[in-house]
């Protein structure tokens, strides 16, 4: 098992590090060349830029049982294919039951701004989403590696 984050646009890189090095897990940040990560304790692919660059060097190294940390649901969706354990960075699990359903919400949103529309932004993130993350993130690791 290890630890691979989908740095680019990430809050929790820090926090996500932290957890890997307490239960010896390795932990690798994947980001393209406009956001830079290096932190002790993890290992830092950088890429080039480009349209799902990470996401695609992210998922060519995932395998099953490897803990998959990002916001994007296509990335989700493949991490998944690859049996991967998959987690936003706000504590939400991505699985099959809901996976369909976000990557459906995606592509109705790109569709709406495509024409023309605008729709709201994320709110401003909260002390309450970075401990759902933590928590969730330490309960997805079994126990054997604790």
């Amino acid at each position: 098992m290890r630890i691979l984050i989908d740095a680019d646009g990430c809050p929790v890189v820090d926090a996500a590090v932290r957890i890997a090095k307490a239960n010896k897990i390795d932990c690798i940040i994947f980001c393209d060349t406009a956001h830079v990560f290096e932190k002790e304790g993890a290992e830092t692919v950088t890429v080039s830029q480009g349209a799902d660059s990470v996401d695609f060097a992210l998922v060519n190294r995932v395998v099953g049982g490897d803990i998959v940390i990002t916001q994007d649901y296509g990335l989700a969706a493949m991490s998944l294919a690859r049996k991967a354990i998959v987690v936003s960075q706000n504590g939400m699990v991505y699985d099959d039951s809901n996976i369909d359903s976000l990557l459906l919400a995606r592509y109705t949103a790109r569709k709406i701004r495509n024409a023309g529309g605008r729709l709201k932004g994320p709110a401003k993130r909260t002390l309450e989403q970075d401990r759902q993350f933590r928590e969730t993130l330490t309960r997805l690791i079994p126990d054997t590696q604790r």
